[in-house]
């Protein structure tokens, strides 16, 4: 009986200890924009140097104010490295390209957005507005784009900001006509 109880509480701590360790490699953040909130879920387990990028910029207060400057519905929203003048910010040197992680570039996951040089990432990222496995590792470049999250709230947010009317200015092509405001983006803490 008391082997039976033994295992049974081992059983239970390696159950809570694998529970707390994947929740550990999670992290949320909310993004405030001026059309309204979505809340991201970040995936540090499959995407660790990305989520890593990306919470450095968060922390620094790096996208407070920038814009989702370009918007293409059915397709995806962009930010993260454009005022609303569209003077572009600096950011840090590029990542490795986590593409490779198994994480598919479905509707309402965040990846990072790059150059056709496939570790070109800084800090933009888009929200994907639909599944676009065409982008998922190799992709046609034979990288892809490297999902590290996905949307856990605010994915009408995600919908409205798809649907605001675009132009082409300052030979950016697809950016809103009315700036869609990152107003910040902050770690939510439990």
């Amino acid at each position: 009986m008391n082997r039976r109880l033994i295992s049974l509480l081992l059983a239970l701590v390696f159950t809570l200890g694998s529970a707390a360790q994947a929740s550990a490699d999670t992290t949320r953040v909310l993004i405030k924009t001026s059309v309204g909130e979505i809340e991201l879920e970040l995936d540090g387990d499959k995407a660790p140097g990305t989520v890593e990028n990306f919470l450095r910029y968060v922390d620094e207060g790096f996208y407070n104010g920038t814009i989702f400057h370009r918007v293409i519905n059915g397709f995806m929203i962009q930010g993260g490295g454009f005022t609303t003048d569209l003077d572009q910010k600096r950011g840090h040197a590029p990542i490795q390209n986590e593409a490779k992680n198994r994480l598919s570039n479905a509707r309402g996951t965040i990846a990072m957005a790059r150059t056709s040089a496939p570790h070109s990432a800084t800090s933009q990222f888009f929200i994907n507005h639909k599944d676009n496995d065409n982008l998922d590792y190799p992709s046609f470049d034979g990288w892809g784009y490297a999902v590290f999250g996905r949307v856990t709230g605010g994915m009408e947010t995600v919908d409205r900001i798809a649907d605001v009317a675009t132009t082409t200015k300052m030979g950016m092509q697809n950016v809103p006509v009315e700036s869609v405001i990152i107003e910040n983006i902050t770690r939510i803490t439990n």
